[in-house]
């Protein structure tokens, strides 16, 4: 079960740190900056992490969605596919509605609080992450 969940964070969070990384690329909106932001996390925040910590921090926290989300599937009374969409997506949601604290608490430049591009594409990426993780789940 936590293998399954360990594969689940991880391949639904690659693809969106790869997705907002390519949107900030393309847009300058800085969406992939804001996802892996830790500047404001006391004695951590105080360190220039290189590329490959700052996706491990990421990945810590896509690790510990994908096995809640296989946890909650394997301990529920239903395994059907709308069980698992829903789930997954209320997961990608509450997810994606850190938007606005990481935003608020940014010390270094994120995107503003109230811009519509970054909270669609980041709406958008999150949106990916719960397809991922429900395909990847399927596939497990």
């Amino acid at each position: 079960m936590y293998q399954t969940g360990l594969l689940v964070g991880t391949i639904a969070g690659m693809a969106l740190a790869i997705v907002l990384w390519a949107a900030e690329a393309a847009t300058g909106i800085k969406v992939y900056t804001l996802l892996m932001n830790v500047d404001f996390i006391p004695w951590i925040g105080q360190i220039d992490w290189p590329v490959y910590m700052e996706w491990f921090f990421h990945m810590i926290i896509s690790w510990g969605i994908g096995v809640i989300y296989v946890f909650l599937l394997h301990y529920s009374v239903s395994d059907a596919p709308i069980h698992q969409w829903s789930l997954a997506l209320t997961l990608a949601t509450l997810a994606g509605l850190t938007y606005f604290p990481l935003t608020a608490l940014a010390i270094k430049e994120t995107p503003a609080i109230d811009d519509i591009a970054a909270i669609a594409i980041w709406s958008a990426g999150h949106g990916l992450y719960a397809v991922v993780m429900k395909l990847t789940y399927r596939m497990s």
